[in-house]
C-alpha cells in the first residue's frame, strides 16, 4: 500500500501537535514534514513534495492563500486543505481560486479532519457545511462572471460579425470573404454561442454597442 504523504503548515505547534495525532490515526497516512510560515513551507517543498498540504491562511512572512498560489504554479498535482478560522465569504472565494481542495474550519477539524482529508485523497473537493453557503454564493458569482466575460471572437468571425452589422445577407457575406454559404452559417452560429446570442438584431445591437461597425476589423 503506498503512503499518502500530508506536510502540515501552521504557526501553532500546539495546534499542529493535536493535528498530527488525529491524522496519524489514520491508515496509510504518514506527516512528512512541517513548517510555520509560507516562506519555510516552500523551502521544505524544495526537499521533499507530499501528496497534501494542510495549511494555515493566518501566518507570518507569507499567508497561506499566497502561498497556496506558489505551490499549485510550482507543484499543480499537490493538493491543498486549507484549515482556518476564517469563516469568511473572501476568504473562503480568495482559497478555492488559489486552487484549495478544500477548506476546513479549526473549529471543526478535531471531528472533521478525517473526512476533509479522505474526500480530497479520493479526488473530490471538500467543503465544510459551515461555510457550505459562501460556497453557493461562490459559484454563483463565477457563473455571472463567465456569462458577462467578452468573450474572444476568431479574425473571420469578427469580419462576418461586421457584415452581418451592415445588413449583408449570408449569399453576400460568403461573397465578400470568398467563402461559402455554409461556412458563413457556420461562423455565425460559433458568433451566437459564444457571445450568448440567440437573433440577428441581438448580434447587429451587440456589434453596434461593441463597435464592430464603425471599426476596421482585421
Amino acid at each position: 500500500m503506498t503512503t499518502y504523504k500530508i506536510v502540515l503548515a501552521d504557526d501553532h505547534v500546539l495546534f499542529r501537535e493535536g493535528i498530527k495525532r488525529i491524522i496519524n490515526g489514520l491508515p496509510g497516512v504518514q506527516i512528512i514534514g512541517e513548517a510555520g510560515d509560507g516562506l519555510a513551507l516552500l523551502e521544505l517543498l524544495k526537499q521533499t513534495v507530499p501528496d497534501m498540504i494542510v495549511l494555515d491562511i493566518s501566518m507570518p512572512n507569507l499567508q497561506g492563500i499566497e502561498a497556496a498560489h506558489k505551490i499549485k504554479d510550482l507543484y499543480p498535482e499537490v493538493k491543498i486543505l486549507i484549515l482556518t478560522m476564517h469563516n469568511s465569504k473572501e476568504h473562503l472565494h480568495r482559497a478555492i481560486s488559489a486552487g484549495a481542495d478544500g477548506y476546513l474550519l479549526k473549529e471543526n477539524a478535531y471531528a472533521d479532519l478525517m473526512s476533509a482529508i479522505e474526500v480530497i485523497q479520493a479526488g473530490n473537493t471538500y467543503i465544510s457545511n459551515l461555510v457550505y453557503g459562501h460556497m453557493v454564493d461562490f459559484f454563483r458569482k463565477q457563473r455571472r462572471e463567465w456569462v458577462q466575460r467578452p468573450k474572444v471572437l476568431s479574425s473571420q468571425e469578427r469580419k462576418v460579425l461586421k457584415l452581418i452589422s451592415e445588413g449583408n445577407t449570408r449569399k453576400e457575406i460568403a461573397a465578400r470573404l470568398d467563402i461559402v454559404v455554409s461556412t458563413v452559417q457556420s461562423h455565425r452560429d460559433n458568433i451566437k454561442k459564444k457571445l450568448n446570442l440567440k437573433t440577428t438584431a441581438e448580434l447587429i445591437k451587440y456589434a453596434i454597442q461593441n463597435g464592430y461597425t464603425s471599426a476596421e476589423v482585421d
